[in-house]
């Protein structure tokens, strides 16, 4: 038997990584002969950088940045292993989860450091760009995601904007003369499993902004802030993004993606499956199991084992998965190709001790999984029941 092992992260407890090799490790203490082949899977959220370097042999290239405040920090992003493509993770550069206390401001913050990762994405000289964009801290619309990349925003009187969202009430202008020209050599690719409009009820601001630490006078000022963006843009560069799907996502970068480096957005599963060649991979295999920390109604929407499912859907490989808990609708994962699902949780843990008990749950969850595989080989085929 050749079983494909594609997890996603286990957020909380373990990587992608980790949890393929738990999961490998108990299916060989039921079934000793058995072929297992780990790949490490994303769905363009956390993890996303990670788990494409290693399915492609790829590095990992670390860099200096600023983070949504403006502090340098030390950050990173993953080139495949053909040397083609760069990953990145904006969580990374302009992530809510890289503030102190009392830093959570969407007025003030700024993407400028995702920026700055694409710009040294292009000292790689390659040929596609794939950004993951969950996780911001920001509101800005990749205002400063642009700026790091030469373009920039002027107010009615000509001077150019701060950082941050609060600034795009004022902004008059958008010139783009001076974008670096090696964006017209690459494709942008962006992971976004989110539809929300870019303003509006259901926009960035007023869906994202609380999460992000505004309060709703914010809420307010940043939301028409957005709509003026869009209005600029639409105006200077010919571009419509108010209610493009997607364009609210990561405080309005979703359209600055689009707008200014002409990116083309793409569910995040697919995106990942796609760059990590996982059909041809998996090809031959008798059996997929995939997973991940929670399975509930909404893995069959976009997330990593739905889009592991329909891979291997196309291959006729059924497909099993192995998660740490069940939440409610977890049944709904059959309707994406998902024969059967196990937990791996096997009493209720504290947070603090999660990370420490995850590894031996997930693997002797494994290892059942692995002795039920076992006893089917050896059911007689074609028996009639009464």
């Amino acid at each position: 038997m050749k079983i494909a092992v594609v997890p996603n992260a286990f957020k909380g407890s373990l990587t992608a990584s980790e949890a393929a090799e738990c999961i490998g490790r108990g299916l060989k203490k039921a079934l000793s002969n058995a072929s297992v082949l780990k790949i490490p899977m994303a769905d363009g959220g956390d993890g996303t950088v990670q788990a494409i370097v290693e399915a492609t042999r790829g590095r990992l290239i670390a860099c200096r940045v600023h983070n949504p405040v403006g502090r340098m920090i030390n950050s990173v992003f993953g080139i495949s292993g053909d040397g083609r493509t760069a990953v990145i993770e904006m969580a990374l550069a302009s992530g809510l989860a890289l503030l102190k206390p009392g830093e959570c401001n969407p007025m003030l913050t700024s993407t400028r450091g995702t920026g700055e990762l694409i710009s040294a994405a292009l000292d790689q000289g390659v040929k596609e760009i794939l950004v993951g964009i969950g996780g911001s801290a920001t509101n800005d619309g990749g205002m400063g995601m642009a700026r790091a990349l030469g373009i920039k925003f002027f107010d009615s009187r000509n001077r150019e904007l701060n950082e941050g969202g609060g600034a795009l009430e004022r902004l008059a202008s958008i010139d783009v003369s001076g974008r670096d020209p090696r964006l017209e050599q690459v494709t942008v690719f962006v992971a976004c499993d989110v539809s929300n409009p870019l303003c509006g009820p259901c926009g960035a601001s007023a869906v994202y902004g609380p999460q992000k630490g505004a309060s709703p006078t914010m809420v307010k000022r940043l939301d028409e802030g957005l709509k003026r963006l869009a209005t600029v843009i639409r105006r200077d560069l010919g571009m419509n993004v108010a209610r493009l799907p997607g364009a609210g996502a990561a405080g309005g970068l979703g359209a600055g993606l689009v707008a200014f480096l002409d990116a083309r957005m793409r569910p995040g599963a697919e995106l990942v499956t796609s760059t990590i060649g996982l059909g041809r991979r998996i090809t031959g295999c008798d059996l997929v199991i995939t997973g991940e920390g929670r399975l509930d109604g909404q893995t069959s929407f976009g997330k990593a084992p739905a889009g592991v499912a329909a891979v291997a859907a196309k291959l006729g490989i059924p497909v099993i998965a192995i998660c740490g808990s069940l939440g409610p609708e977890a049944e709904e994962i059959r309707t994406v190709g998902i024969q059967a699902f196990f937990s791996a949780l096997e009493e209720s843990i504290p947070d603090e001790d999660l990370r420490r008990r995850a590894p031996g749950m997930l693997e002797r969850c494994a290892t059942q999984v692995g002795y039920l595989l076992a006893l089917g080989s050896r059911l007689p085929k074609g028996r009639k029941t009464c």
